[in-house]
């Protein structure tokens, strides 16, 4: 899709989706990595801002995003949105599937922790052992290992062991954020475990763009199932062509 020049000028790194097209690799290609020495070699690391500070780390992977090569976690307007959902909510327990490169998990994990909740944690499931670990890294950066676990593994076989092992009992905030396919089998899943208690909320990216209507229509049909969509940012200049994820509050 063609971009503005105010909209190449603001985000250059969006340059190369629009050259490449089809052919435009998204992720694992080196720039997480990138990513990394970009953090360590930021300014702001220097000048002591970058430690401890979420905000300012989040600050620096948009910047990245933006400027060098465009990164698939959730955005920040996406993530702003869900984020104000766990501040309201204040949910104990909460869980993502595709944790990526940590920049939900640190949004998430310190908006749980404004939210006031005692005992708050959160798992983060990467099924990559070495985007995995650049997680790990920038979550300790940021100061949220005490409340933040990243998991490796696939999606199904961790949530499972977590239940068996007696360190995952229940859900109260749930996010989906990568195989759109898997999407149904895991949320069949977390329910044959009875992992959501009265009220818990469910957020999964990418509903409609790029897509998981058979989760669409697995959800909107339950009948413990209260669904609505939330539109968002999808890559700079593509507003709200779809909903991007959607919430769901169980009733039982």
């Amino acid at each position: 899709m063609p971009f503005s020049p105010e909209l190449k000028e603001r985000y250059p790194s969006i340059a190369k989706y629009e050259i490449l097209g089809d052919d435009y690799k998204e992720s694992h290609d080196g720039r997480e990595t990138a990513l990394l020495e970009f953090i360590y070699n930021h300014p702001s690391l220097s000048m002591d801002r970058l430690r401890g500070s979420p905000a300012t780390i989040l600050q620096a992977m948009d910047e990245f995003s933006a400027q060098t090569d465009f990164l698939i976690n959730i955005s920040w307007d996406k993530g702003g949105k869900v984020a104000d959902l766990i501040k309201q909510d204040k949910p104990a327990v909460l869980v993502e599937l595709g944790g990526y490169v940590g920049y939900s998990a640190i949004l998430f994990g310190d908006a749980a922790r404004q939210a006031g909740t005692e005992g708050v944690k959160l798992w983060s499931i990467e099924y990559d052992p070495l985007i995995a670990s650049i997680a790990m890294n920038l979550i300790d950066l940021a100061g949220l290992s005490d409340i933040v676990k990243v998991v490796v593994g696939s999606a199904t076989d961790t949530i499972r062991r977590l239940k068996v092992n007696g360190d995952l009992q229940k859900i109260d905030f749930w996010f989906l954020d990568h195989d759109e396919d898997l999407y149904v089998q895991e949320f069949k899943l977390c329910e044959e475990l009875d992992f959501f208690p009265a009220g818990a909320l469910v957020v999964a990216d990418n509903v409609v763009r790029p897509g998981a209507p058979q989760y669409r229509e697995y959800v909107r049909q339950h009948s413990g199932v209260e669904s609505w969509g939330v539109p968002g940012l999808i890559i700079p200049g593509d507003f709200a062509v779809s909903c991007a994820g959607e919430r769901f509050s169980f009733h039982r």
